[in-house]
């Protein structure tokens, strides 16, 4: 059983419920009737209920009854949900016929709905732009307290199982921050490890990448990568993680002990955090195209809740994959809360 089966079979029958900005288009469509047959997610979609479930008939797809389907131009909430998102920009000078126009847009209803409680994660992109998909949500849903960096991260699925654990690695940030400092770089770096734990199933061994390992270079980029490694200790100390670091000092066993003798992490790691969001972009798509590898992704980090972004050009099983990763990431968040929960009333 592959990684890919593992993350869906993970999702069946949680409960979590995920909406569908961009129901009514065919790719998302006919994932939703995949996802509610097999019960991965209950959904929520977003669009004209009579184009839906008229295209739902056209291309036989026989389970989309299961799903709430609300329209956004015809919502009995819309009053409610657009106090709600005036109450979220107070102070931004947002007056109650704007919060009604945008309540209608379904980018904007999704992040409401799940701030509302009606719906537990995201998924869009298929249709839209990836700042259309983030604005609202950032000025809806936020981020997690205490965290102020968002990032994207790849699961590198690898054809040579040498690397990383048995294949799989984490890449990040290969889709969101272009220069992040030093306090972001840390927060990437604890958010990619728990990608790999909760969503991957390993178990994190963090490398920073610089373009030196160890102090065999001198620069200010160097020096961001070694305050992010010292930053990320404190934030997850029990995290294996290790830097500065070059790519192959990381990766490669009989290199990361010559490099970086004594580390935990040298040779080992399976989850590469990379300086820039160029150098991880680049890595990512040089690795998918000249190893072959899968890449499944980008899964946001940091999101108050789990809401992610396709890319335009996804196929129907993309759009299916990234449902499960977000249902996984719901039920990952609800154990770490009630965990915290258990802890305080312990103490």
């Amino acid at each position: 059983m592959n990684l890919i089966q593992q993350i869906r079979i993970k999702a069946i029958d949680t409960g979590a419920v995920i909406v569908l900005p961009e129901a009514s288009e065919e790719r998302n469509l006919r994932a939703a009737n995949f996802v509610l047959e097999n019960r991965i997610a209950e959904l929520v979609l977003l669009g004209n209920e009579t184009l839906i479930n008229r295209n739902a008939l056209h291309w036989n797809l026989q389970h989309i009854h299961k799903a709430t389907i609300i329209d956004p131009s015809n919502n009995p909430r819309k009053q409610e949900l657009a106090e709600l998102f005036m109450e979220i920009r107070a102070g931004k000078g947002l007056g109650m016929e704007q919060a009604l126009a945008l309540v209608e847009d379904p980018l904007y209803l999704a992040p409401l709905l799940i701030k509302s409680g009606m719906a537990d994660g995201e998924v869009a992109g298929a249709i839209n732009a990836t700042g259309d998909v983030l604005r609202p949500a950032f000025q809806i849903v936020k981020t997690k307290p205490g965290v102020k960096s968002v990032s994207g991260a790849f699961i590198m699925l690898l054809k040579d199982k040498q690397y990383g654990e048995n294949g799989i690695m984490v890449f990040a940030d290969c889709a969101v921050n272009p220069d992040p400092g030093a306090h972001e770089l840390a927060e990437i770096a604890v958010a990619s490890a728990a990608t790999a734990r909760d969503i991957a199933g390993i178990e994190p061994r963090v490398a920073m990448l610089s373009f030196s390992t160890k102090g065999s270079a001198q620069h200010e980029k160097v020096d961001r990568v070694r305050k992010a490694t010292d930053l990320a200790r404190i934030m997850a100390p029990d995290l294996h993680i290790d830097g500065e670091m070059q790519a192959d000092a990381a990766i490669v066993q009989a290199i990361g002990k010559s490099k970086a003798p004594g580390s935990r992490v040298a040779g080992m790691a399976n989850v590469l955090v990379f300086p820039s969001l160029e150098s991880g972009n680049i890595a990512y798509k040089l690795v998918q195209r000249l190893a072959g590898a899968e890449a499944i992704g980008p899964v946001l980090q940091g999101m108050a809740a789990p809401i992610n972004d396709l890319s335009r050009g996804c196929s129907v099983d993309d759009i299916i994959n990234l449902i499960a990763i977000t249902v996984n990431q719901v039920n990952a968040e609800k154990i770490s809360k009630t965990y915290n929960k258990q802890t305080l009333i312990e103490v």
